[in-house]
């Protein structure tokens, strides 16, 4: 069983190829039918060969967590592999409990019926438990594949279901043959799925849901290329508010200017000088600056990771001037864990450097917030890890949004895989719901990403960089931004009721 459980492991890790910075699209298509052959041959051990697979799965897609880790969190190195085995081994636990609940109550011809649903009530669990962590969902590897089209109606969730539908049926298949069984009428059941889904979004990716409205803002982005060492050292504050001053001096004709995720290394009520010199700056040139900052709120002892809107804003003028605690602000809502608070932090704080780090005690701003209003814009924004929310996103887009921002410091990630899978992310948001995603970054990747979820315009990483586009506004809505994920949950739903009802229809018989 061993032998068999590293095997998997190693096509669970394979899937890794699937997202970015890799782009090979068609691997799901190749390793969840293999995978899927050998759960249904080893039904026995349905929970434990799955759980091999997606520890494979995780612990290669996700390995750039280990960085952080190591290199930030002041750990032995055995200490800080262990704590990614355990991250990795939790996370593997969703979809083997989908894959054990779907052998445990279905036979094997009714899977293609029963395990998209119980795939998707446990992605759902992963995107929720304990705050969730949805990295590295499948249909994340669409973006660029046949079922791509598909994401503007049924989201990233509903892709990856549609997937395990196509994928499942083709393991089926695989079994099929294996043990010479005649297979020419479920074989071809099985890839005229696949054939139908594909085609359909081929043709649905030429379908424009929204439209440029030939409305046309200049938006220049700073990353700035701060040492993740140094940006909460007293001493470079000053440095650091000048370095960002100075790689935007050129660009105030721009009509709206932003810098990344606590851009500002100084608490917002220390820095109120600079933010005041920041807005009139920006309300003198006719512009508006978006800029992350940390505030603490000594009255509650609250702190939240900011993002605060200078200079002109919704009527193209400065009728909301800063002020501290203005209104013209987001708070991120979701944290990340051990990064931004700390669970059990009573206990946790003692054991080690990593459960201590800088800025790691926040509290979280409202679910739905007011848009950020600059130069005329309406601006639903999403805070580093937020992003790979669409849930939320979409409860924060109103009629006249005009684009998501979306800023992030993935200095903690070093030159991994992590920084180009969260863009990958950020394009996905994009096409979901039709709209321009502006990903502004410390360190990289720092990109323009237009409504169709291509990117415009991108930032070598790791380089102080200035980076201009003209985005292009536009109207109209996706059904995704419509309806949300309730198509998606109803289809494999009623899928699901069929396949029950076939399987005890046979039961009787």
């Amino acid at each position: 069983m061993w032998l068999k459980g590293i095997s998997l492991f190693i096509l669970g890790a394979s899937l890794t190829f699937a997202f970015a910075p890799f782009n090979a699209w068609w691997m799901p298509f190749i390793v969840l039918p293999i995978w899927f052959f050998v759960q249904v041959k080893l039904t026995e051990h349905s929970f434990k060969m799955a759980w091999f697979f997606s520890f494979g799965y995780f612990a290669a897609g996700i390995s750039w967590i280990h960085v952080s880790i190591a290199d930030h969190g002041g750990l032995p190195l055995v200490v800080s592999i262990a704590m990614m085995a355990v991250l990795c081994g939790y996370l593997a636990l969703f979809p083997a409990i989908a894959i054990w609940l779907t052998n445990r109550y279905f036979a094997k011809q009714f899977w293609p019926l029963s395990l998209p649903l119980f795939w998707l009530a446990l992605e759902f669990a992963r995107a929720h438990f304990m705050t969730g962590f949805p990295w590295l969902s499948l249909g994340y590897s669409q973006l660029n594949g046949p079922l791509g089209g598909w994401l503007p109606i049924i989201g990233e969730i509903g892709v990856s279901a549609v997937l395990i539908l196509i994928t499942v049926n083709l393991g089926l298949s695989l079994k099929l043959i294996h043990e010479h069984t005649s297979w020419r009428i479920n074989g071809l059941q099985s890839i005229s799925v696949g054939v139908i889904f594909c085609v359909s979004g081929l043709v649905l990716n030429l379908i424009s849901w929204t439209q440029p409205s030939g409305e046309i803002k200049r938006v220049t982005m700073v990353q700035g290329n701060i040492e993740q060492t140094v940006r909460w050292v007293p001493e470079q504050d000053r440095p650091t508010m000048q370095k960002y001053w100075n790689l935007t001096s050129d660009h105030w004709d721009s009509d709206l200017i932003i810098w990344p995720e606590a851009a500002i290394p100084k608490l917002e009520i220390a820095a109120t000088e600079y933010l005041e010199l920041l807005d009139k700056k920006a309300t003198q040139t006719n512009t508006a600056l978006i800029t992350g900052i940390v505030d603490v709120n000594y009255s509650t002892q609250k702190i939240y990771n900011n993002l605060v809107s200078l200079g002109n804003d919704e009527l193209g003028q400065n009728s909301i001037p800063y002020a501290y605690g203005h209104k013209n602000r987001f708070a991120k809502h979701h944290l990340l864990p051990i990064g931004e608070f700390v669970p059990f932090e009573s206990i946790l704080r003692k054991l080690a450097p990593i459960f201590d780090l800088p800025m790691s005690s926040f509290t979280r701003g409202d679910y739905v917030q007011a848009n950020l209003v600059a130069n005329g814009m309406k601006l639903a924004p999403a805070i580093c890890f937020e992003i790979a929310f669409p849930n939320q996103i979409r409860a924060n887009l109103n009629d006249n949004t005009d684009a998501i921002i979306t800023v992030s410091n993935d200095a903690w990630f070093g030159d991994s895989h992590g920084p180009h899978q969260h863009l990958e992310i950020a394009q996905i948001r994009a096409k979901e719901f039709g709209l321009p995603v502006l990903r502004s970054t410390n360190t990289g990747v720092t990109a323009f990403v237009d409504h169709r979820g291509i990117i415009s315009a991108i930032a070598p990483q790791f380089e102080d960089t200035v980076l201009t586009q003209d985005v292009m506004l536009v109207t109209g809505k996706t059904p995704y931004r419509e309806l949300g994920n309730w198509p998606s949950y109803l289809f494999f739903f009623v899928l699901f009721i069929i396949g029950a009802l076939l399987q005890r229809k046979i039961q009787i018989q």
